[in-house]
């Protein structure tokens, strides 16, 4: 019996390859024998990492008239199959009816996610690095051919008052909740690449946690100190004349006793105060955006306005899509976000230098807020006389800003 079920099993096998139209040809494996769809070959070449021309299945819609109500509850499609209503739906081409008001409900299937993956792990996360690493790179080579910048005439024994108490708190407020930020970012962008092979899954899934609720958090404290601390500077950063000179100059920066006059904020300060305020003003907008996409969306409003004003043109671009579903809106806030806060990084990062190892006193601005007289009239010599002066005119009562170092 289990001789004639073998023998019966393999004829049913032969005839029905001797009447199939391939046969043994394992080569037939055209598209236009699967109406549109992926081969074999297709599937292969991604898995290899290859790229894939799709632009085939974006041609293989059915029959014409797309515009048509192609998508009719219940009733017959004609000579339009399932793979076609699906590659209309996914390709944004089929006439659909929606009682919805939103202007993007239109759109049922959305795809762009594999390239806001693409982009996120692949030019963000390496020209992010590198970013971060070159200027890193930078400063150490700074530091090896300049030193550390001195106090030329030495220190005096007698210290002003640079910034008050509540001006270094909202200053370091600000600078503890963007270090926060940046790290639990830079964990989010890099930690599956990197941190998944060496503590596995489950503890960088706790981490990611933990991370996330760090960074959606602690960004209402940067967002409020950043508003504090342009109410108390944004009076002594308007740029002037004065900066032009310090810029053409250098900043001192590059020789000894070249240091040109300053008033409380020289030029290089003005910069790294309005890149702080414009930049995260930035990316606190589209921090909200991810927090809150259905309430806050930014791209499509902007994207009507760029187009508006025709500057897509300048770029070679007819327009910019203003139809956009919320995941989409997530998508580009958070593709924004992470460049800005890139940028800021990488000026943040010059900033510490400067403030620490790079320039000595420098920190004792923000540490203890008083600074060395000799330092103060060195880098900034305009509002140490005008400090002077105030000082002089004044009682002795008031003149507690002026005391000598212990």
């Amino acid at each position: 019996m289990m001789r004639l079920f073998c023998f019966t099993s393999l004829m049913f096998i032969l005839v029905g390859m001797a009447y199939s139209d391939d046969g043994m040809d394992l080569n037939k494996n055209s598209r236009a024998e699967t109406g549109g769809a992926q081969t074999l070959e297709d599937i292969l070449a991604r898995q290899r990492g290859e790229e894939v021309n799709y632009n085939f299945r974006k041609s293989a819609l059915g029959k014409e008239g797309l515009e048509s109500d192609t998508i009719s509850p219940l009733g017959t499609m004609g000579l339009v199959s399932d793979a076609e209503v699906f590659r209309q739906l996914r390709y944004n081409k089929a006439d659909i009816n929606v009682s919805s008001k939103s202007a993007a409900s239109e759109i049922l299937v959305q795809d762009s996610g594999m390239n806001w993956l693409n982009l996120r792990e692949g030019p963000l996360q390496k020209y992010g690095a590198l970013s971060l690493i070159g200027m890193i790179g930078l400063l150490a080579f700074f530091f090896l051919i300049r030193g550390r910048i001195p106090v030329e005439n030495g220190l005096s024994g007698i210290t002003i008052e640079r910034f008050k108490p509540i001006e270094r708190f909202a200053h370091w407020l600000l600078a503890s909740s963007f270090i926060l930020l940046g790290l639990t970012g830079l964990l989010t962008l890099f930690g599956r690449n990197f941190l998944i092979p060496m503590i596995g899954h489950e503890t960088f899934s706790s981490l990611a946690l933990a991370s996330k609720w760090i960074h959606n958090n602690v960004s209402w404290a940067f967002m409020a100190s950043l508003v504090v601390i342009f109410i108390f500077w944004v009076a002594h950063n308007i740029p002037t004349r004065l900066d032009i000179k310090w810029i053409l100059n250098g900043g001192g920066m590059f020789s000894s006793h070249s240091h040109p006059s300053a008033r409380k904020f020289n030029a290089g300060q003005k910069i790294i105060f309005w890149v702080v305020i414009l930049l995260g003003a930035s990316v606190s907008a589209s921090g909200l955006s991810l927090l809150f996409p259905f309430e806050f969306p930014m791209f499509a409003a902007t994207f009507a306005k760029m187009n508006s004003l025709g500057l897509p043109s300048l770029f070679g671009i007819e327009s910019l899509p203003t139809n956009l579903l919320p995941h989409e809106e997530m998508q580009l806030s958070q593709v924004w976000h992470t460049i800005v806060a890139f940028i800021m990084m990488v000026v943040i990062i010059a900033h510490i230098y400067i403030g620490s190892v790079g320039m000595a006193g420098a920190y004792d601005a923000m540490g203890s807020g008083q600074v060395d007289v000799n330092w103060a009239k060195q880098h900034h010599d305009i509002w140490e006389e005008e400090l002077s002066k105030k000082n002089s005119n004044s009682t002795p009562k008031d003149t507690d800003a002026i005391t000598p170092a212990e």
